[in-house]
């Protein structure tokens, strides 16, 4: 693992900055570091404001979908919502169902189960619209490469909008409008929108063309805050906004199913951040999708029964936990079995393939082989005679670039940089794993495969203040683009006797000037030899969080690496 420690050049920018804002040079530096390098860059990140986001119309087609929706709502026509099963996806179907029902219109929504039907918008939702009887049909999070699909529902009398930010095709859909930052022709200026992130802004939108108050698109910010920060886009520009606004709402626990998810996953009394929507919320709503029918996880989200919420929130709790199981197994036959094709020398990416494994959970899986080997990573489960694979990347590797190359081999694919699906035939996963790794050796380097970590800046412990540690809380939302601020201290005195807690968890103190500080790193049990109780000898990387326990908070540091 390699230290990185972030240099900035101009340091008269850096004093001029911390000068003008009355906060500590470290605080100005890494502001600078994160590209906010002005007053007003700091007003925007420090206190993101309404007025901050862009006019929804500049995307492109934005002006033909609000004309299309506006005519279906004067007409009463029946409106059907097809989304994906992840998070993003189910978020953006609660979204545009609640919306489109307050506004009176007539919704039907459908989840695609992913065991039958796959990713993407398909022939049999299609048919699903028509049995509806539907004049119109928006897809959310899904569509921008569903050719064939969007032709068979307009042969079949509905009409299609698009709303997507995947990466397009090299031709787009056929649609009355296609809404996608992503486009090359698309003026929208930021292109990191999530799913449910371009649904809002259809939202905006109509609400703006039907003259309804600013306030009604606010109403579903937690919906839009929870699906970005589940689908890892980055937490900068336009949805560093949209986090910030949702997390505050997230926060009061207004809508039910987001309280009954709360209490059954033990966060009612906690205060939510990205963290907690990510790895406690994000799983137990993904969860549904992956081994069954997402529709009851956005049920959960647009219900106004405080019963069948709380119900919801019990079913995601159980299948979160089958699903944990079924994770832990199949990350075991996978490290098995990448340790018999490949033993000790790993290639610069792994290709897994097996007969039995669920295609619910192995893009989970592909992240923990990552996390684990920090080389791209493809999972294939094979069933019913087709292969499903989810492909996972390390920084700075466009995976779905590489996937693209070996399109001949698949039936499908879809996704972008760090994270794609594809289907494929059985037959095809030898040649394609075979020109998957070309294509991985032809602009990947040795010095790619080493794990970094960038640290922020070297401090020492008695810079840890209260003030500190209340500026630093500022920089949330924390996400991609946007990490926890990660630090370097060196020469630490470890205090007492470190332990091992839980799984495998590290677990010390270290004092310097004076100051001592509780420090633990999760999974880091096996580095517990290069302490050395009452040696000032321990260089450290860490992030600082403050651990709240039985109502009372205590600053903690979450180690990294220690040397």
């Amino acid at each position: 693992m390699k230290w990185c420690l972030t240099d900035i050049q101009n340091r008269d920018q850096v004093h001029d900055l911390a000068a003008r804002l009355g906060v500590p040079v470290l605080i100005a530096r890494m502001l600078v570091s994160r590209g906010v390098t002005t007053f007003e860059a700091a007003r925007r990140f420090f206190r993101p404001a309404w007025e901050d986001l862009y006019d929804p119309f500049l995307m492109a087609d934005m002006d033909k979908a609000v004309e299309r929706i506006s005519r279906a709502l004067n007409k009463r026509e029946s409106i059907f919502i097809y989304g994906d099963y992840d998070v993003d996806g189910i978020t953006s179907v609660s979204l545009l169902t609640l919306f489109l029902r307050r506004l009176g219109a007539n919704v039907f929504y459908y989840i695609p189960e992913r065991l039958k039907e796959g990713y993407g918008l398909s022939l049999s939702g299609v048919r699903q619209a028509v049995e509806c009887g539907t004049t119109l049909m928006i897809t959310v999070d899904c569509g921008i490469t569903g050719i064939e699909e969007v032709k068979q529902a307009r042969e079949s009398g509905i009409d299609v909008i698009v709303s997507d930010h995947h990466e397009p095709g090299a031709v787009l859909p056929d649609a009355v409008a296609v809404l996608d930052p992503k486009r090359a022709d698309c003026p929208y200026p930021f292109k990191e929108l999530a799913g449910v992130g371009v649904a809002f802004k259809l939202i905006q939108a109509v609400s703006r063309f039907c003259g309804l108050e600013e306030s009604v698109p606010a109403e579903f910010i937690d919906l839009v805050a929870l699906g970005s920060a589940a689908d890892i886009v980055p937490l900068v520009d336009e949805n560093r906004v949209l986090v910030f606004k949702g997390m505050e709402k997230i926060n009061r626990f207004e809508r039910l199913g987001i309280r009954a998810l709360a209490e059954t996953s033990g966060l009612l009394d906690k205060k939510i951040g990205t963290g907690q929507l990510v790895f406690i919320m994000a799983p137990r709503i993904n969860a549904v999708g992956r081994l069954g029918n997402a529709e009851r996880a956005a049920e959960l989200l647009i219900t106004d029964s405080e019963t069948r919420a709380r119900e919801i929130a019990k079913i995601l709790e159980q299948e979160n936990q089958t699903r944990k199981n079924i994770d832990e197994e199949t990350f075991r036959q996978a490290l098995a079995l990448m340790e018999s094709e490949n033993g000790e020398k790993l290639p610069p990416a792994v290709v897994l393939s097996q007969y039995g494994w669920h295609s619910g959970v192995i893009g989970i899986v592909a992240s923990r082989i990552v996390e684990k080997v920090y080389r791209p990573t493809i999972m294939i489960a094979v069933e019913d005679g087709v292969g499903k694979g989810s492909a996972r990347s390390i920084p700075n590797f466009d995976i779905y670039s590489a996937i693209r190359q070996c399109e001949p081999y698949l039936m499908g694919f879809g996704g972008h940089k760090y994270a794609a699906g594809l289907t494929i035939a059985p037959e095809n996963i030898e040649a394609f794993s075979s020109a998957f790794l070309k294509a991985v050796e032809s602009v990947i380097d040795g010095d790619d495969l080493v794990e970094r970590i960038h640290v922020d800046s070297e401090i020492s412990l008695d810079e840890i203040t209260d003030k500190f540690i209340r500026l630093l809380n500022l920089f949330a939302p924390f996400g991609p683009q946007n990490m926890r601020p990660v630090f370097l201290s060196r020469n630490l005195q470890v205090v007492g006797t470190p332990g091992i807690v839980g799984k495998d968890h590290l677990k010390f103190r270290v004092r310097q000037e004076g100051k001592i500080f509780d420090a633990i790193g999760f999974g880091l049990g096996s580095l517990r030899y290069r302490l050395t109780p009452g040696e000032a000898n321990l260089d450290m990387i860490y992030v600082i969080e403050e651990n709240i326990w039985n109502g009372q908070s205590r600053v903690q540091l979450r180690v990294k690496d220690l040397r």
